[in-house]
């Protein structure tokens, strides 16, 4: 247990240098970036040099950037994402209010890909090289060449337009209507998780097969062990050790790739909030929302590298 609590406390200690960086380059980013605040402030009249500079002045715009980057982190630490020069609220009660839907999204397209790879990787694996597991392989490809925003496209002119089975967009809170939340999020989910779970599905196939071949498994089988025990008990466990170390990237990914989905459905999250942004010119708002999925990208990962030590012996007892 104390090796562990060490390894742990020097994965979460990596956490802050990281956290850091994040930010800075979010920082740096938006600071070059052509949608500034006074901008956005005066959006739709015709200030004068001094209102734009009394603007600049009283935000403290006019200080140099280390200054203000220093000032930013300090903010932070106390939960100030700054606030919208537009709406005049505090981006961080609209990140909040945003977050829950992308955070929904995100695990629900997680479930399904983690759920659709095991199965199709490890009957690929149990098939190996026949029928099954050409056809498993062949779908697996293409749905890697497959992007998600085309596959939305498809799904809403095929199961929504089409035939009338799940709405075009919009959001119901299962608060309301559990089943209608279902049939809110399941195109947006599917098309989000299916490149997840088709390259998944190849990385279970590919460790399933190594470790099928080890020695120990055909010692076991051919003592009398169920084959289904052997693979259940041994062969999934140890298997899924390398398809772990992906999923981290893979979360990143399904972040990421949330805030596009939601924008064709038109769900009202993260997406939505940093189109807004870009379209509105509010920095702030933009800064928040990027700022939030790259801090869940660098945790998500760290939480993966955690379970990773957790479950694999060898590396726990070679550092």
């Amino acid at each position: 247990m104390a090796v562990i609590a060490r390894m742990l406390a020097r994965r979460v200690l990596i956490l802050v240098p990281l956290l850091l960086g994040v930010i800075l380059f979010v920082f740096i980013v938006m600071r070059f970036s052509s949608n500034k605040p006074e901008y956005a402030y005066f959006q739709g009249t015709n200030p004068t040099q001094e209102q734009i500079q009394q603007f600049r002045e009283e935000n403290g715009l006019t200080d140099p950037l280390p200054v203000r980057y220093v000032r930013f982190v300090g903010d932070l630490l106390q939960g100030d994402m700054g606030t919208s020069v537009l709406t005049r609220a505090p981006v961080l009660d609209s990140v909040l209010t945003a977050l829950p839907l992308t955070m929904q999204l995100t695990f629900l397209g997680l479930g399904i890909a983690v759920v659709t790879s095991l199965l199709l990787g490890v009957t690929a694996a149990i098939f190996r090289d026949r029928w099954p597991d050409q056809l498993i392989r062949v779908v697996s490809l293409g749905g890697v060449a497959a992007p998600s925003f085309w596959l939305a496209l498809l799904m809403i002119q095929w199961l929504a337009v089409d035939r009338g089975w799940f709405p075009t967009g919009g959001y119901i809170n299962p608060a309301d209507s559990f089943s209608g939340w279902l049939r809110s999020m399941a195109l947006p989910a599917l098309a989000l998780s299916l490149p997840v779970a088709a390259q998944l599905t190849r990385i279970v196939r590919t460790s399933m097969v190594e470790e099928l071949d080890k020695d120990y498994v055909r010692t076991a089988i051919g003592s009398g062990l169920p084959p289904i025990v052997v693979v259940g008990r041994n062969v999934l466990r140890n298997a899924l050790i390398n398809p772990l170390t992906v999923l981290g990237l893979r979360v990143g990914y399904l972040l990421g790739g949330a805030v596009v989905i939601e924008t064709i459905f038109a769900l009202p999250g993260m997406g939505k909030l940093m189109i807004d942004g870009v379209t509105n010119g509010d920095p702030a708002v933009v800064q928040g929302v990027v700022l939030t999925i790259a801090t869940g990208f660098v945790v998500v990962n760290l939480v993966v590298d955690i379970l990773y030590l957790l479950v694999n012996p060898r590396l726990r007892s070679s550092t």
